[in-house]
């Protein structure tokens, strides 16, 4: 377990669980005073709002930015159940805060953030929360994320394609306070961890979010990634696939025209993996 409250969250778990002990009505309500602010806010029919900065993309990758700002006619149009997924992660956060109370866990709720960066330009945001002087976030996963993007904090930076790390060290340095880590939980099953960002360099990712908002004035599009080498069983195939950073972005297809989805070209598999190829071999088109 990486933080102390960790061991006293399942502790009151345990008795929870074995009828040892009940939920305080005082912390039942604020769990629903938070499902009914998230109802209120993600069902008030405010929609898709124009591109703007602000604390919860200023960590996104630089070319994703840009396409936000200048080709918002392409991006991929939301699911019909997206404002039930933002849902049921605003509901997970409400629980996880009840419990954190109930549990005597000492914490500052929401605070409103307002970092100003050297040109002037603003960007804010609300926390989740903060333990100690150190600022954290609550965040859902799916059960491949929990066990592979959250695994700890060097490979969740290597494949921050929603700008987490960026977004912790906002909220850090907008509030001048420790950057403290992720508490993510398991959609599917309810398992929890802590993520600490131990190795995060506050002053480092100040850096980068003002040279995102200089690049994003001079308005050139750059990718922040680039297409791969495909390998199989250790050797290069001569095909190139798309990063993994890339996978899940809106953008992928208009940033690179040649991208083609189909299964794995080397794979001996019954169902072969699909894979983005950038680049295939002609020698594979035949």
């Amino acid at each position: 377990m990486n933080h102390p409250a960790e061991l006293t969250l399942h502790k009151l778990l345990t008795d929870l669980r074995d009828g040892k002990t009940s939920m305080s009505h005082s912390s039942i309500e604020q769990i629903v005073s938070g499902v009914r602010d998230s109802l209120e806010r993600q069902f008030g029919g405010g929609g898709q709002q124009a591109f703007r900065l602000r604390m919860s993309n200023i960590g996104r990758p630089y070319c994703q930015l840009w396409y936000q700002k200048n080709r918002p006619d392409i991006e991929r149009s939301l699911p019909t159940t997206f404002i039930l997924n933002m849902m049921l992660g605003d509901i997970v956060e409400a629980v996880f805060k009840g419990l954190l109370t109930e549990a005597g866990v000492e914490y500052t709720d929401s605070e409103e953030v307002r970092l100003e960066l050297e040109d002037g330009t603003i960007i804010k945001g609300t926390t989740d929360l903060s333990i100690d002087g150190a600022v954290d976030d609550v965040k859902s996963a799916s059960p491949w994320s929990y066990m592979h993007k959250f695994s700890d904090f060097q490979t969740l930076k290597k494949g921050d394609s929603f700008g987490y790390v960026g977004q912790l060290a906002g909220y850090a340095k907008g509030l001048d306070k420790k950057a403290g880590g992720w508490w993510v939980v398991n959609k599917a099953n309810g398992n929890f961890k802590y993520v600490e960002a131990n190795e995060l360099d506050i002053d480092e990712e100040i850096t980068t979010l003002q040279d995102k908002v200089q690049k994003l004035d001079v308005n050139e599009f750059e990718r922040s990634f680039e297409a791969v080498p495909e390998y199989y069983r250790r050797k290069p195939t001569g095909n190139t696939v798309l990063n993994s950073a890339c996978k899940f972005c809106d953008y992928k297809r208009d940033c690179y025209k040649s991208l083609i989805t189909r299964p794995s070209i080397p794979s001996t598999a019954k169902e072969p993996p699909e894979v983005d190829y950038v680049h295939i071999e002609e020698k594979y088109n035949d």
